[in-house]
């Protein structure tokens, strides 16, 4: 009961017109964002923080959490419409988003994307509500051989589930796995793989390896083979959903929910996996012609499962950020510092220190997803007539937002060379039909899982065994057997995944 009488607090403060009205220029600031290719909200808010420090901090917070959540609705926009995505939990969103949209249905893709997230960040503010302190209590207990078979498991799904073959998903992710080895190592301190070039000391950044191999690549790909034909491939038959889109997306955005809302919860989890876990598992599920549509034309719901897993993620990933102060994202860590720049130290003691804060911080989601909903519906055929600019206007757009927003991050040339030559890299791969989306994964997660390894192999005292006494870290290691060894029996079997 305690609980509820905290929530109606919460939101008898959130819902004051001026948090209102910063929650909602903060919802429409991060759709935007979000629909901007190379442009994220973590650098939003960090452009924002000087513009908020005179600002009461429960105003600034709903403002940045607006921002948060908002990228993310907006994010799918720019996937399924144009196949860039602005970050690289709406990766998976481009892969079917964009076929769809090719198709004549990207108003259903942009809907279905709506509607799950809303469905999706409700469902996971609700979890935030009742559940945080327990699920952060848990998540704790995880150690570093279950955060590596974690990511194993999510490097062995994304290699199996994209592209043509799982030789060519492996080949993209090594790719990824070197890129993500370059730079300073985590627990020595040299560097590696940098061939002298100071600006490689910090490593590539993941947003400039998503726009070259996304954006980039896309652009040249239309200049270079597509040329100035003229398709209708775009057009739109229809802004809404059908009734067999209803009944495709909802259980789709049910199980993407379920996927998504407990990955948040663990610190240093991200997006990516659920994402990919969650289309993994729509793509294993689809019959018949529903499946056939997967890779071809798009299949609805290749994009209400992973948006939903993706805003559920994003929400739920509050949780370690306020009660036990370890941000999981770019933009979680820029977050952290906006409180600290007002004294507040997120961890055990928030919830009793600055109840105020937080409950109106929870509340503020429930206000900001009605909203983003509100705002996102009624934009959908706006945001389709981009589909009827001119191409050479539109991949010219798509360029200059690349390369603004790629300059913008350090104020570097070599940022520029960078990213045009990853480009050229992700074009070639295109030719080849290497995806794309496994080297941005690995490259992510990469240096992460050679953390987590070295510590395993630490509490283990060199010895592998380690992964074999912890009772999660065995379950994981046969369901990546199993994602390796079992859709090639059934297979041989004649029988149909």
């Amino acid at each position: 009961m305690d609980v509820w009488t905290h929530l109606v607090n919460g939101f008898a403060t959130a819902g004051t017109p001026a948090n209102l009205m910063w929650a909602f220029v903060g919802c429409a600031l991060g759709t935007a964002t979000g629909v901007l290719p190379g442009i994220g909200p973590a650098t939003a808010v960090a452009m924002l923080l000087p513009i908020t420090a005179k600002v009461d901090a429960t105003a600034s917070m709903i403002f940045f959490a607006g921002i948060y959540y908002g990228a993310m609705y907006g994010g799918s926009t720019t996937s399924i419409l144009l196949n860039t995505p602005s970050n690289s939990s709406s990766m998976v969103t481009a892969m079917e988003g964009n076929k769809m949209a090719k198709s004549g249905r990207a108003g259903a893709a942009l809907a279905t994307s709506a509607i799950g997230s809303f469905i999706a960040g409700t469902f996971a503010t609700v979890v935030v509500t009742l559940f945080a302190p327990m699920l952060a209590n848990y998540a704790v207990q995880l150690g570093p051989p279950e955060y590596f078979m974690l990511m194993l498991l999510a490097f062995t799904t994304v290699s199996a589930v994209l592209g043509q073959s799982t030789l060519r998903g492996l080949l993209a992710l090594f790719i990824g796995l070197a890129i993500g080895l370059i730079g300073m190592d985590q627990i020595t301190g040299q560097a590696r793989y940098t061939a002298g070039v100071p600006e490689l000391l910090d490593g590539i950044n993941i947003v400039l390896v998503a726009v070259g191999l996304f954006a980039v690549a896309e652009a040249m790909h239309v200049v270079l083979f597509e040329g100035r034909q003229i398709r209708h491939e775009h057009k739109l038959t229809r802004v809404t959903m059908s009734r067999a889109d209803w009944r495709r997306s909802i259980p789709a955005w049910m199980r993407g929910t379920a996927i998504g809302a407990p990955f948040g919860c663990i610190p240093a989890g991200g997006t990516e996996i659920p994402t990919f876990l969650s289309y993994a598992v729509e793509k294993n599920l689809a019959k018949g012609s529903n499946r056939e549509e997967f890779g071809t034309v798009g299949a609805i719901e290749g994009v209400a499962g992973p948006e939903a897993a993706n805003n559920a993620t994003v929400t739920t990933a509050m949780i370690p950020l306020l009660t036990l102060g370890i941000p999981v994202s770019n933009t979680t860590a820029v977050m952290l510092g906006a409180f600290q720049n007002y004294g507040i130290q997120p961890g055990p003691q928030l919830f009793t220190n600055s109840a105020a804060l937080v409950w109106a911080l929870i509340a503020s989601l429930y206000i900001g997803n009605v909203m983003l909903l509100v705002l996102n519906l009624p934009l959908v055929g706006l945001w389709v007539k981009l589909l009827k600019i001119p191409r050479p206007r539109l991949y010219a757009g798509i360029l200059i937002f690349a390369t603004v927003g790629a300059y913008g991050m350090r104020q570097s040339m070599f940022d520029l060379f960078l990213l045009y030559g990853i480009g050229v890299l992700g074009l070639v791969m295109r030719r080849f039909s290497i995806p794309s989306a496994p080297v941005v994964v690995a490259m992510i997660l990469g240096p992460l899982a050679e953390a987590q390894l070295r510590n395993a192999m630490s509490i283990g005292e060199g010895s592998a065994m380690v992964f074999l006494q912890r009772p999660v870290s065995v379950i994981m290691i046969f369901v990546v057997i199993g994602v390796l060894i079992l859709p090639r029996i059934l297979k041989k079997r004649g029988v149909v995944l």
